[in-house]
């Protein structure tokens, strides 16, 4: 899985630390998965929102280094910051919208992974498209973002050219491909984890619609 493997996340500490620079640099390779998801009108935005985030978060991490050294840090320090702007500000808001665009990225390729399908038609991905979009997504827009992803689930591609296309177009059996999506998921998916459980922790999670 070139496109997903290409860059490894640093395995996630005891103490669910996550150093900034490390995540910033693994996670900037991410984006061009939703070019291998078609439909630009919809995927291009959220494509463009996810490296607008990273760059958010870089620019606040390089401003200070040693202060912003994990995203922990970066939550706390803005908190005292920002006051009553807070959450709602900075990078903390940058990073609420890019793990909400990476869960939506992880629960489709995990739903691939587990076999979920429309029996009548297995090789499309509309069923693990929507319930990726219900779990990470759905519920920060409004209703016009709404309808125009359901409508974009028709112009999703076939499983199989998802696949061709997360490879950077070599042709490779399924199954090694689906294996090398539980090797991704299972480095991210534990990282991701621990940055919600930091926003339930410190409130910082917002439920504004898009």
């Amino acid at each position: 899985m070139a496109l997903l493997l290409e860059h490894e996340f640093k395995p996630l500490p005891a103490d669910k630390q996550i150093e900034t620079l490390p995540f910033l640099e693994a996670v900037a390779h991410l984006p061009p998965f939703f070019d291998c998801l078609g439909s630009p009108i919809v995927y291009s935005p959220v494509k463009a929102d996810l490296t607008g985030n990273i760059k958010k978060i870089r620019a606040v991490y390089d401003s200070n280094p040693a202060e912003f050294k994990t995203l922990q840090n970066i939550l706390e320090v803005e908190k005292e910051m920002h006051g009553s702007a807070w959450p709602k500000t900075g990078a903390t808001l940058a990073l609420m919208w890019l793990k909400r665009g990476l869960k939506f990225m992880l629960v489709l390729l995990q739903s691939i992974s587990d076999g979920e399908r429309d029996e009548e038609h297995p090789n499309l991905i509309r069923v693990n498209a929507l319930k990726a979009y219900e779990i990470a997504l759905k519920k920060y827009h409004g209703w016009m973002l709404q309808k125009l992803f359901m409508g974009s689930v028709y112009a999703l591609p076939y499983k199989s050219d998802l696949l061709k296309a997360l490879e950077k177009g070599r042709e490779v059996k399924e199954e090694e491909s689906i294996e090398k999506i539980h090797q991704f998921l299972s480095r991210v998916t534990p990282i991701l984890d621990a940055i919600y459980e930091m926003y339930t922790k410190m409130n910082a999670e917002l439920s504004y619609k898009a």
